[in-house]
């Protein structure tokens, strides 16, 4: 088994694409997988062009990837927010609608496949330090097909929050730093006590 862990043909177009833009299958993604898809659901989403949808995540993992693909919430488009408290939980906005959602995962994850012994074998090595990268990957594996068997309920809370329209992406015109010269966002630019404008980077030297 290789590290991308062929699934079965079954398996949603949607689904392939976020596997092939992350670069591999894995929980992580997956919880991203399914709160994009209950997202598109209840807010009636199509995918961003703009920042017609906005995604606010309060972690940086895998699941950012499947918001990335399934919303078009990007940090280049800035409708991709990264408040990284380690929590997992991401509220996805929709402009158009004005209404907004926050999907929060329930408890710690417990295995319920069909495979309970070999990821209970795999777990304990994991849990050890001894697995193989083989190993590592399986379980990975299992835990994602798992994820994807059971109803969404289970594993998040769903809850309606009060709507406050997140601000726009900044537009600002670039200057160069009076120190490298290099061309900077002139509101991102750090005053030096002589009045002129330098980049925070030469700002910290």
């Amino acid at each position: 088994m290789n590290k991308t862990n062929k699934t079965s043909t079954d398996m949603p177009e949607d689904l392939r694409k976020c596997i092939a833009f992350h670069g591999h299958q894995c929980p992580g993604l997956v919880y991203g997988y399914l709160i994009g898809k209950q997202a598109i659901n209840i807010l009636d989403l199509k995918r961003s062009k703009d920042e017609e949808i906005v995604a606010v995540c309060e972690n940086d993992s895998c699941a950012v990837d499947s918001l990335q693909v399934l919303l078009g919430t990007t940090a280049g488009k800035g409708n991709l927010i990264i408040n990284n408290y380690g929590k997992n939980a991401y509220t996805i906005f929709n402009r158009s609608r004005k209404r907004a959602y926050r999907f929060s995962r329930k408890q710690h994850y417990i295995y319920k496949g069909k495979d309970k012994e070999e990821f209970a074998r795999l777990d304990t090595a994991i849990s050890a330090g001894s697995e193989t990268t083989r190993e590592r990957w399986r379980h990975k594996y299992l835990k994602a097909e798992d994820l994807l068997s059971r109803p969404f309920d289970e594993i998040f809370s769903t809850s309606e929050v009060e709507f406050s329209m997140p601000p726009y992406a900044p537009l600002a015109r670039s200057e160069a730093c009076n120190k490298c010269g290099e061309m900077t966002m002139s509101t991102k630019m750090v005053s030096t006590d002589d009045g002129k404008y330098i980049c925070i980077p030469c700002s910290r030297k």
